[in-house]
Formats: structure tokens, sequence, C-alpha cells
């Protein structure tokens, strides 16, 4: 995609852009009543050389401020005090500046802010996917999205980069619109052929006086009413969690994060997998501390660790165990669900969070499974700004881990549509 191209260009740029003019130029706010810097109509950045030393007899400032300005990705510069003393000409097209609190200074948006602060006190790099509203508020423009990249320059500069995925985001809300539509449309006709089944699987009870001839036609039709009647379940729980994956990847708006004890989640998964973990004889155990609390959707969590063990119910013979262990890890709580189950191989590890995909083919068929769990487990993990890994070897069981938060928010998002979208997720 284009913006895929363009994020790709900025790092080379910053490079030569940035790199340079922190080499050759002090950056600075402007003088008192100076109106020629970054926010003035001709879109300069505040820029004063540091001695008198050439720029090289290649123009190296000139021709890193031209690179700049030619990306299609968006770049400020924000100081200590988030002050942008540096932003590109696209950038400034995206209205990543604000008036400033006194009549002729410029701001950065809050949201640049908000990352730039991230960066410094973590030292790590931070990355969004969000949707900035464009226009006068309740004007029909669609929002602009976009990719926003955060990395430290130095103690205390920091550059934010901005690539334009307002086209990526609309073809996502129609493919989620579509898929929910089509989804619920879906679930009547379901619903009635799974009664139908039902009620066929009733009328073809065989009688103990019923001829050879008649039993042998009417084991035919049981067989063919308890194959629809297990496809149509199948189908049923596939359309839910296309249902449930849409509302993950953005279709609602997330819930406000609230304490959740874990013992609940906990307690609510041994009880939704009791019956399947009984049916293969299959001992789920637990251990950990009591009273642990994490922050989010409890019904999410309780989801999300229900998938996780019901994964390993499936991929794990009979009369072995799965062991649930929760602990607290600082501001986290981390989760692992281990099996002794048949293990995956190096080149499915980081594929199995993609949705439909299954390791093995044969095998998903036998246990019914959509293909759909482990993606939702990544939206969940990854909407709580979260994180699930897995370790796993061929015959040799696997480990996920999911880690949730254990502190409420330090503020409010910065946009109700916003995405962490740096989860660090490793796949099965």
């Amino acid at each position: 995609m284009e913006w895929g191209y363009a994020v790709g260009l900025v790092p080379a740029a910053l490079a030569v852009g940035v790199g340079a003019g922190l080499t050759i130029a002090r950056l600075r706010r402007p003088a008192p009543g100076e109106t020629e810097g970054v926010g003035s109509p001709e879109g300069r950045a505040a820029i004063e050389p540091d001695d008198d030393r050439p720029a090289g007899k290649h123009g190296l400032r000139g021709l890193g401020r031209k690179s700049l300005d030619s990306l299609r990705v968006g770049v400020v510069v924000l100081d200590a005090d988030d002050y942008p003393v540096l932003v590109n000409p696209a950038a400034r097209a995206m209205g990543l500046l604000r008036s400033g609190g006194a009549p002729g200074t410029i701001a950065a948006h809050p949201i640049l802010r908000t990352l730039a602060g991230q960066v410094r006190r973590t030292g790590v790099r931070r990355e969004v996917e969000l949707d900035l509203p464009r226009g006068r508020a309740g004007g029909a423009q669609a929002p602009l999205g976009l990719h926003l990249r955060a990395v430290a320059l130095n103690a205390t500069h920091v550059a934010v980069e901005a690539a334009d995925v307002t086209e990526a985001h609309r073809l996502a809300r129609v493919r989620r619109d579509f898929v929910a539509n089509v989804s619920h449309e879906l679930k009547t006709p379901i619903g009635a052929l799974q009664l139908l089944a039902e009620a066929l699987l009733d009328a073809t009870q065989l009688p103990d006086s019923a001829p050879e001839a008649q039993s042998e036609d009417l084991l035919a039709a049981r067989r063919f009413a308890e194959r629809i009647h297990h496809e149509s379940a199948r189908m049923g729980r596939l359309v839910s969690e296309l249902l449930e994956l849409t509302r993950l990847q953005g279709a609602e708006p997330l819930p406000n994060p609230e304490p959740v004890s874990l013992d609940w989640v906990i307690a609510e998964v041994l009880d939704r997998t009791r019956t399947t973990s009984s049916a293969k004889n299959i001992e789920v155990t637990y251990s950990g501390p009591k009273g642990l609390m994490a922050y989010g959707s409890d019904s999410q969590f309780a989801t999300a660790v229900t998938n996780l063990v019901e994964n390993a119910i499936a991929y794990s013979g009979p009369d072995t165990k799965v062991e649930l262990t929760v602990r607290q890890n600082d501001d986290w709580i981390e989760i692992d669900v281990a099996d002794q189950g048949i293990g995956i191989s190096p080149q499915d590890v980081d594929r199995i969070f993609e949705r439909f995909y299954r390791a093995d083919q044969a095998r998903s068929r036998a246990t019914g499974g959509t293909g759909l769990g482990l993606a939702i487990v990544k939206h969940i993990a990854t909407n709580h700004g979260g994180r699930v890994d897995v370790t796993s070897a061929l015959g040799d069981g696997s480990t996920f881990t999911l880690r949730l938060p254990a502190r409420p928010p330090e503020s409010p998002s910065p946009s109700p549509t916003a995405i962490e979208i740096e989860s660090g997720v490793t796949g099965r």
C-alpha cells in the first residue's frame, strides 16, 4: 500500500534530515514577537545555526530539509516542553498543529504530546493507529486515519511520524460492516436449521419392533440428521465468533476499563470448559494467588482465557492436563495456559493468530474449530494494551501467556477509536 511504502522511507529521511538538523543546527523556539517559525505560512522550522561551520559542499542542511519536505509522511519533532521545533508540510496538512495559548504561537496536537511523553518516560518507541475528526464538529467529512510512530532522537527531542491510512481504515470499516451484516442475516436460518435437525433426530429414533430393512433406512437417516446437527452447530459458532471479532476490531466502541476480579474470570473459565474437558478426561488445574485484579472488560477477559483453554483441550490427547497459572508482574497480570498436546511447528508459530489459519487442517475439521478463537484472543489483548505470546515445540505441548493491565489507565485514551498496534504479539 502507498502509506506503507511511505512509512518505510521515513527512517532514511530522518537520518538525513533530522539527524543533519540536530548535528548542524540548533533547534530553537521563535523569539518573542517572531512569526517566521514553524507555524508561519511559509512553513519553515525555526532553525538557527549552531556555529559558523559550513553545511558541506553538498549542502547537507538543505538536502535534509528538502528530504523531509518531500515526504508524504508527516514528521514533527518536539522538544523537552513538547514544542514543535521541526514540522514538514505533510504534517501541517494533516492538522497536527494547533494554535498556541498566545497569539501567533503554535502547539502540537495533544495526541502527539501524549506519545512524546510516553516515549520520554519509558525510552521505548510508541505506535498507534487512530482516527482524527476533520472539520467542524458534526461535519459530514470522514475522519482522518493516521498511523503514528514516536521515537526518541536524544534525551529531550522526540520525532513523531504520521502516515495517512484513511483509505485503509475506510476499507476496513466496509469489510467489518459487511461481515457484521452478513453474520446477522445468517443467524436466523442457522438457528432454524439447528431446530429442524433436532426435530429430525427425534423423528428418526429407531423403534424396538422395526423391520430390519426399515431399521437400515432409519439408521442412515439418523446419521445424516446427526451430521446436519453437528455442522449447523459449527456454523452457528462461526457466525457468533465472526460477530465477536467484528466488535473487537472496532465496529463497537471499547467499554471503559473497570476493575475485574481474576478469581471470577478463572471460575467462569473452569465452568465454561468443564464439559469439553470431561469428555476427553482432561484435568484443568489452576494455581496462583487469590485476589488479583486486572483492568478492562470482564466478559472479554473471560472469553480470551476460555478460548485459550478450549484450544489447549482441542489439541491435547485424552487423559492429559491443562494448567492455568496466574501471576502479577509489576503493572501486568500474566495468565499462562500450558497443555501437553501436539505442539506447534516453527513455520506455524508466527501465523496461528491470523483469522481462519489452521496449522493442521485435518485436525481442525475433526475438532470442529472455526479458526477464529486465537484471533479473538489477540484482539482482546491488543485492545487492552496487552499482548499474547506462545512458546511451543512439536510433540511437547504449548504455553500461551496472556498479558493484561493490572493498573487503571493513567489518563483517558487519546481517541475513542484509537487502537494500539504495537502489541508485541507473537504467534502460536
